[in-house]
């Protein structure tokens, strides 16, 4: 298997998918390889909050011209993977090779495929990925269908919103472990709070949607197992210890409402409030802060920003001793207005910006 990365944090997914007893285990720019079949595939996809997507990996060959990718690609065992009720669509990226022509790529592998039985359609939902790279072919069917930060749940989406992909592995960075109460000054939709509510909860993440594995060959039971194994721990949190603050009303509505889509209203708040008016949660142990502010990238002008994170960095010196500060951006400048004395952890790719985790002991 292939276990994609967000760019930046395939380490956090190395350690989640160690965790969780995955085997055979090789961090590589962009994922993390893994052994498994589809079976094992369909944990990943169902139990892993870090991963992108899950690629299950059924050849690999060398190909110097079309006519032996076309000779290659009609040996491979399709069916044992795919189902011939379910069409699918070919993908090509070459790089390097003697094979050049991504569209010549795709058609000699469009055909080893009908040759097995199943159809090719471009509007297919499952995608037969094939890369050729120095000679090397290797052919992976896209076990997840939509990428895997859509839980399912969450459907109201605020500006500018960390996927709860990112917001998993900086969890992980910050060492939360289902134990810490977490708190997040600029909420928004509530993905920080959320994922922890749902990692202390013991909640499968792909419990709320549908994968592509589901309709490949005896993948339809799949699923299905998992769920049935499926703990759920929210009445043995004891009460509420995770808590999202926003200004903005609608945010936190909408973050409400996305906390009883998944279940965990019970054991997180949504309260308006401005930094200036942030206190630490009553009766709760210090924790982690985590935030997600405006970095002047997609929201917010940068010069009108360092007021902002200078307040922020006040409030958190002067109220949130002993709590363990991680502040989301792609601007160090900003970073260094809180006057809190934080490290970078990165750079992690969200969405084409380049950010960093900024993370300390406040």
């Amino acid at each position: 298997m292939f276990l994609v990365a967000v760019p930046g944090l395939e380490g956090p997914l190395e350690d989640e998918a160690r965790a969780l007893g995955f085997e055979g285990l090789r961090r590589v720019a962009g994922g993390v390889e893994a052994q498994g079949d589809l079976a094992e595939a369909a944990r990943a996809n169902m139990h892993l909050r870090c991963a992108v997507r899950v690629l299950l990996r059924i050849a690999e060959f060398r190909a110097m011209h079309l006519a032996q990718l076309d000779k290659r690609a009609r040996k491979v065992d399709w069916r044992a993977v795919l189902s011939a009720d379910e069409p699918v669509r070919v993908e090509a990226t070459c790089r390097r090779s003697r094979i050049y022509v991504n569209k010549a790529a795709v058609q000699r592998v469009a055909g080893g495929l009908e040759a097995a039985g199943i159809a090719v359609s471009r509007e297919a939902e499952i995608v037969v990925k094939v890369r050729i790279d120095d000679d090397l072919c290797t052919i992976s069917v896209d076990t997840t269908g939509e990428a895997l930060h859509r839980r399912g749940h969450k459907e109201f989406v605020g500006k500018a919103p960390l996927r709860e992909t990112m917001a998993a592995g900086f969890l992980r960075v910050m060492g939360f472990d289902g134990s810490q109460a977490v708190v997040d000054p600029m909420c928004g939709s509530g993905t920080f709070v959320l994922e922890a509510a749902e990692i202390a909860a013991g909640l499968v993440p792909g419990r709320s949607r549908s994968f592509a594995f589901e309709r490949m060959a005896r993948g339809g039971s799949l699923r299905r197992g998992y769920l049935e194994h499926m703990e759920d721990r929210v009445a043995q949190i004891g009460g509420v210890r995770f808590f999202g603050f926003d200004r903005n009303d609608g945010a936190i509505r909408g973050a409400r409402g996305n906390a009883e889509r998944a279940g965990v209203e019970e054991v997180v708040a949504f309260e308006r409030a401005a930094v200036s008016d942030l206190v630490p949660p009553n009766g709760v142990a210090p924790g982690l802060v985590l935030v997600n502010p405006p970095y002047g990238g997609r929201i917010g002008d940068r010069k009108l920003l360092f007021g902002l994170y200078g307040a922020l960095g006040s409030v958190l010196a002067d109220r949130f001793g002993g709590w363990r500060v991680g502040l989301v951006t792609s601007d160090g400048g900003l970073a260094k207005a809180t006057g809190l004395e934080l490290e970078a952890f990165g750079p992690v790719d969200h969405s084409g910006t380049k950010v960093n985790l900024w993370r300390g002991m406040d």
